[in-house]
């Protein structure tokens, strides 16, 4: 069975350096994992964002807290949900001296739509589109749409100005023999909201489903894509 990334990017995942595919190749039946450690070198936030950021905080979507030289870990982790989708977390910690900043997703292929959707946070309400695409240095590139909120009865769709559209951008540096990794979330008007850049080292573990930690998945799921 294809990873979620490889069922979206076709022929195109063999354009991607090996190390890459390793990362984004494997899937549920694989039961491995793969967990990066390694250091956040700049992250930076815009202070007119503070409020949305802060209250990001609350679900584990982003945070108003920037620094050099951040501790940083990442779990990867692919398992099936309880609606039947192959599922992959993306759970980031981020180790400040006076706390831990998480930014937790997880990736479904979704049939319906023709792509990844990313549910952002801890309780699946945030839904966005992501374009991905491989890129000439043999990294990966992921850009996200069209964005939904999700809470009880209420379903909206975010007007694209109002929104902020991230480019995430992972790549295998042969020379320093590093994952590197830049993310950016930019207005339309207002501009940059929050980045960072950075290195990790990744290893693969053997897993099987009781042995996925709790703490990566998401507290409610959604089944609306």
């Amino acid at each position: 069975m294809a990873s979620i990334y490889q069922q979206v990017l076709g022929n195109d995942f063999q354009k991607l350096h090996p190390r890459i595919q390793q990362r984004f190749g494997f899937n549920s039946k694989d039961r491995v994992a793969s967990i990066g450690y390694g250091v956040m070198e700049r992250i930076w936030y815009s202070k007119w964002a503070l409020l949305p950021l802060y209250l990001g905080t609350l679900r584990n979507i982003m945070f108003p807290q920037g620094g050099e030289q951040v501790p940083f870990t990442i779990g990867n982790y692919a398992y099936v949900d309880s609606f039947g989708r192959e599922t992959v977390t993306w759970s980031r910690k981020f180790k400040f001296p006076r706390a831990i900043r998480c930014f937790d997703a997880t990736m479904i292929y979704s049939q319906a739509r023709d792509r990844i959707v990313d549910y952002l946070g801890s309780k699946q309400h945030l839904a966005v589109d992501l374009q991905i695409s491989a890129q000439e240095n043999g990294g990966i590139k992921i850009r996200s749409g069209e964005q939904r909120f999700y809470e009880g009865g209420i379903k909206f769709k975010f007007p694209s100005l109002l929104t902020g559209i991230a480019d995430v951008c992972e790549w295998y540096d042969d020379e320093e023999s590093t994952y590197k990794i830049s993310v950016e979330v930019n207005n339309p008007i207002l501009g940059t909201i929050f980045r960072y850049s950075g290195r990790f080292q990744a290893r693969f573990e053997e897993m099987d489903d009781v042995a996925i930690p709790l703490d990566v998945k998401p507290l409610r799921e959604e089944r609306r894509e």
